[in-house]
């Protein structure tokens, strides 16, 4: 099995796709193709290797099954190894896990384009949107009914680390780079994602890589 991704300090959707085929626990080669290279314009063009699209990040290689978009990589290889590793086995906490992956996956305009995912950095001054305060006040409301109502199983959303984790976990990037004030309980639930092992895997290989976007390393 292989995974394509992009840059580690940029790509958030290459980091959901990394963490869905590590909480799978199936072995896989990870090859990462810089964002706006000249090996990225070469992935874009190749239809007839990744995927019948636009050569987006991540892309899953699994024999004959090539799968891209991050949330079908996960549902993909959730029917692969078993839907409990991923999702909460309780019913009702299944499906409200559902909806905030669903809502994550399409939602948050405002957060996505004001505050581009960069590991690496710390910015100062960040003064957010009224939309992008109202995407904030959204996941930090989710956060909380989740982890009130289903956390008592341990220091994520559902309890354990699950898809949940696995999609908001950009998100915790984003609010330590662009420092926004959150309160105790999701502090506490944005350390236990950040020290996560798995994490901590891709915060040191994003500090390590070479590759710089400069539009990327500014507040719009």
């Amino acid at each position: 099995m292989k995974l394509i991704i992009g840059n580690k300090n940029y790509s958030s959707w290459s980091l959901r796709g990394w963490l869905a085929a590590k909480q799978s626990g199936v072995s896989f080669e990870e090859i990462t193709v810089p964002m706006f290279g000249e090996a990225w314009d070469e992935l874009k063009s190749n239809d007839g290797g990744t995927q019948p699209s636009s050569g987006k990040v991540p892309i899953l290689w699994d024999e004959e099954a090539v799968v891209w978009d991050s949330l079908a990589i996960l549902e993909y290889l959730a029917d692969k190894v078993g839907r409990d590793r991923f999702w909460p086995k309780d019913p009702v906490a299944r499906g409200m896990a559902r909806s905030m992956v669903a809502e994550m996956h399409s939602s948050y305009q405002a957060l996505r384009s004001e505050c581009p995912m960069n590991v690496r950095k710390r910015f100062d001054g960040f003064e957010a949107s009224e939309a992008c305060r109202g995407d904030i006040l959204r996941i930090l409301g989710l956060w909380a009914e989740a982890r009130s109502r289903f956390g008592s199983g341990g220091p994520f959303l559902f309890g354990t680390f699950g898809a949940a984790d696995v999609f908001f976990a950009p998100v915790v990037s984003r609010f330590i780079s662009y420092q926004i004030p959150v309160p105790g309980f999701a502090a506490a639930y944005m350390q236990a994602v950040w020290e996560h092992e798995w994490l901590q895997t891709w915060i040191e290989a994003s500090e390590n890589e070479e590759w710089v976007i400069e539009q990327y390393e500014t507040i719009a």
